[in-house]
């Protein structure tokens, strides 16, 4: 096929899954590359609610792009994740704060405002079912036409990978986790 021959999308959905770290990374990447081509970015965070680098440098990227960057900041921190949960956070809790997160990516998607929407760790809320895979195939599907999306976290459900453009696997090597190394600021968050 001649290069001629290919065309463009007005949109696509990227998925960033696997066991390893750089999904966030990954997106925040996309972000950079978007926010560098004018686009209008909705960044819309699942899991995180503590404070972690891309916290601060979206903070204080905003004064930057005003209008043109949208972060939402939702969720109640891990789930289920034995010692590393958040105690203190009820099941109910997680769940309302992944709908609330939910809502607000579906409304950044469908507005037809922005360019990309970064819904970083939302496959971990589907996997954790704290969201539906249903409601993950409503946000692919309804998405505004000219709006890219892009869906970060571990165990993105297999029966979608029909519904997206591009996929990647962040697939583990090695991690100094294993060896009992908590994460390091400024690299791992």
């Amino acid at each position: 096929m001649a290069f001629e021959d290919y065309k463009t999308k007005p949109s696509v959905v990227i998925v960033y899954t696997g066991d390893s770290k750089g999904k966030t990374s990954a997106s925040l990447g996309l972000m950079t590359r978007a926010l560098g081509n004018r686009w209008k970015v909705a960044f819309i965070q699942f899991i995180k609610y503590w404070g972690v680098g891309e916290h601060v440098f979206i903070r204080d990227i905003q004064s930057i792009y005003k209008d043109q960057l949208y972060f939402y900041k939702g969720g109640k921190g891990f789930y289920n994740a034995g010692d590393l949960s958040e105690q203190h956070v009820s099941e109910a809790q997680h769940r309302q704060a992944a709908e609330e997160t939910y809502k607000e990516a579906l409304s950044a998607a469908t507005s037809g405002d922005y360019d990309l929407v970064i819904c970083d760790e939302i496959n971990n809320a589907v996997h954790d079912g704290l969201l539906t895979v249903k409601q993950l195939k409503t946000l692919i599907t309804s998405r505004a036409e000219t709006t890219s999306l892009c869906l970060t976290g571990r165990n993105f459900p297999e029966a979608l990978l029909k519904d997206v453009d591009i996929a990647t696997d962040m697939h583990k090597i090695k991690h100094h986790f294993d060896d009992k190394f908590l994460a390091n600021k400024g690299i791992d968050f």
